[in-house]
């Protein structure tokens, strides 16, 4: 039986590749979306497609996928993985990056939404996994634009899945808990990173991306008839 087609938006790094990587594996055509292309290319998938493109632009985004479409086929799932991280205090941080968390976590998440979801309600199928964080179940020190966003992204998440159950198209989100990934690169600066407990992790108190990819693909591949609305994934030793 042929596959669908599966989107993955941050595809580039961390939790994404490490997705489109599983997908790749289990036969799926692939719609690898990332700003850096050449990290996207240097995967050298087979069936997929590679696109340049920053999830706050709304055409660029709509133009990659009806580019894929036309050759794989209507999009039977969207991953939402892109996503930013800066670390401060409230009042230390600079605005701008408040601005950034919220269009790329919750504005990029619901263009997603946008592109897709009306084709699926039309055919009665569909799914949609939004990654999200332990930062949208609790809240943290110094991540305060970001834990609203996750919560966001939950609420969101949520909030769609009901209005569209009795279309049979399902939502999920998926809340990693310490996952050792490229965002805290960029994150914060090297005075926070010298300070910050999460610079300061054991390997052991950090998933890795291939253990949240693995969870995405699993819930996935259920029955469409079953949808895992919420999982939330963490170290065994993460305590928080």
């Amino acid at each position: 039986m042929k596959k669908g087609l599966v989107v993955i938006t941050g595809a580039s790094a961390g939790i994404g590749q490490a997705t489109a990587i599983q997908f790749s594996h289990a036969g799926y055509p692939l719609l690898l979306l990332g700003r850096r292309l050449h990290r996207l290319k240097a995967l050298n998938l087979p069936n997929t497609m590679c696109e340049e493109v920053d999830v706050t632009d709304l055409c660029r985004f709509k133009a990659a996928i009806n580019k894929a479409e036309e050759k794989f086929g209507e999009t039977e799932c969207l991953i939402n993985n892109a996503g930013v991280l800066f670390i401060n205090l409230t009042h230390q941080q600079n605005p701008e990056e408040w601005r950034k968390m919220l269009d790329v976590n919750v504005l990029g998440v619901l263009h997603g939404i946008h592109l897709v979801l009306q084709n699926m309600i039309k055919r009665q199928t569909g799914t949609i996994i939004n990654i999200s964080s332990l930062c949208g179940r609790k809240t943290f020190p110094t991540h305060a634009i970001y834990c609203a966003t996750k919560f966001a992204v939950h609420s969101l998440t949520e909030s769609i899945r009901e209005e569209v159950a009795d279309h049979n198209v399902r939502l999920m989100t998926i809340a990693p808990g310490n996952v050792k990934t490229e965002i805290f690169d960029q994150a914060a600066s090297q005075e926070i990173k010298n300070t910050h407990a999460s610079y300061k992790r054991k390997p052991y108190e950090n998933l890795q991306s291939e253990d949240v990819a693995r969870t995405i693909l699993f819930a996935y591949e259920q029955p469409q008839n079953v949808c895992m609305r919420e999982i939330v994934i963490c170290p065994t030793r993460q305590i928080i």
